[in-house]
């Protein structure tokens, strides 16, 4: 299993070839072209600013995943609800990196005051990021039919939600 930790300015190499594996090869993020070290940099800092949890996956010395929080809207009424993103390396993937990751990021997004936690799924054909979401407590709320298109095709996007400590039955402030 692996270690789980915040992520340091010296991750950010390893992040941003994770990352940039995704973005070329898979569909879970609609991005086309790779962000910089530069742009990670910023993405991460940003996210840090907001008091909101990013974490990484370490194994034997090396990074094998990432997960962060980041606010689903930018307007003051969203604060309370974030959305998760999970990226694992190639190579650790079906090795329960993505469920280690995800399991302390819920946990985290709790502390820092989050009461919903939000997974906007690339891809209604991505059945790992869909089960690993739904077996750690997320439903789905919506489907957003062919929103995206990559590697040649159309792409769903599915929408999955979680309430996170005591989630909307009682005033956040």
């Amino acid at each position: 299993m692996p270690t789980i930790r915040p992520s340091l300015d010296s991750d950010l190499d390893a992040i941003t070839a994770i990352y940039a594996h995704h973005v070329l090869h898979g569909t879970g993020t609609f991005e086309i072209d790779p962000p910089s070290r530069a742009d990670m940099a910023a993405r991460r800092a940003e996210v840090l600013a907001r008091n909101l949890p990013w974490l990484v996956a370490e194994r034997s010395g090396e990074i094998v995943g990432f997960a962060y929080t980041n606010w689903f809207k930018p307007r003051p009424a969203y604060r309370f609800s974030a959305e998760d993103s999970i990226y694992v390396a190639d190579s650790a993937r079906g090795g329960g990196v993505g469920r280690a990751l995800l399991t302390a990021l819920i946990a985290q997004a709790e502390a820092a005051g989050v009461r919903q936690l939000m997974a906007v799924v690339g891809d209604s054909a991505n059945a790992g990021s869909i089960g690993l979401h739904r077996s750690l407590g997320f439903e789905q709320t919506g489907l957003m039919r062919s929103v995206g298109w990559k590697h040649g095709a159309w792409r769903d996007i599915v929408l999955m939600q979680r309430p996170l400590g005591n989630g909307d039955s009682q005033s956040p402030e």
